[in-house]
């Protein structure tokens, strides 16, 4: 089987031929990596789709190596939007800037009970492993590089979602600039996410939850210079 890998030494797509059918991504590059080739450098932890560090792009979409299995030229690559270390290792430090930007934590907890089916409504949103494919599958970012981002809003909704929260009405406010007004909806952070959560709609709902109270588009404010009002027309 023949893998193309893209390289961060040359910029370039390097071709590897392995012998190996029927097995993950993953296992590809390990034996790439022992019997070929040892200056290959990629990333990996559980090997279990839990811990999200093995996510790269293959032929243009992003997967997790430990789960996806590879076909005759197969082109793997980084994950875009992150600076390359090296191969196909990515800086992922914008983790923790996003989620520092959008309050993505517990602040003021409520000691009430919470049922289990006001829990269902925050569990599929708890499951994010952070693996940053959302991220990188995210057009947004060619034009904004400080967006909070998909994987980021996600994790304020699971929070201002959460009954036991007291303060989130700050965190509404922490994503009306760079946040949920800059996200083009197009649903591309849908198909990639590994747990099966969906960005675009928890987006849509922090929407929601900000026009009611009180916060629009900033966008389109700009556009009917600075504000909705059209009571008034001066001359």
């Amino acid at each position: 089987m023949e893998i193309k890998i893209k390289r961060s030494h040359s910029e370039e797509v390097q071709t590897y031929n392995v012998e190996l059918e029927n097995v993950t991504l993953l296992t590809v590059l390990n034996h790439i990596k022992t019997k070929i080739d040892s200056t290959l450098t990629y990333a990996h932890g559980c090997r279990s789709g839990v811990c999200g560090s093995c996510a790269v792009r293959v032929n243009g979409r992003e997967q997790l190596m430990c789960e996806y299995k590879p076909s005759e030229g197969d082109t793997v690559e980084p994950l875009r939007n992150s600076r390359v270390i090296r191969d196909l290792v990515v800086d992922s430090s914008s983790i923790e800037r996003f989620d520092r930007a959008g309050l993505t934590w517990r602040e003021k907890a409520k000691e009430d009970t919470v049922s289990a089916e006001e829990m269902g409504r925050i569990e599929r949103q708890s499951d994010c492993i952070l693996c940053t494919s959302c991220f990188s599958a995210c057009p947004v970012y060619t034009v904004n590089p400080d967006f909070i981002g998909p994987f980021a809003l996600t994790r304020v909704w699971r929070y201002v979602n959460d009954p036991r929260e007291e303060n989130s009405d700050a965190k509404i406010a922490a994503i009306q600039i760079n946040g949920i007004w800059d996200c083009t909806l197009c649903g591309e952070c849908v198909p990639v996410c590994p747990s099966g959560i969906a960005p675009k709609q928890d987006i849509e709902m922090l929407r929601m939850k900000s026009a009611m109270m009180g916060y629009q588009d900033p966008n389109g404010a700009i556009a009917f210079g600075g504000g909705l009002d059209f009571g008034g027309v001066s001359f």
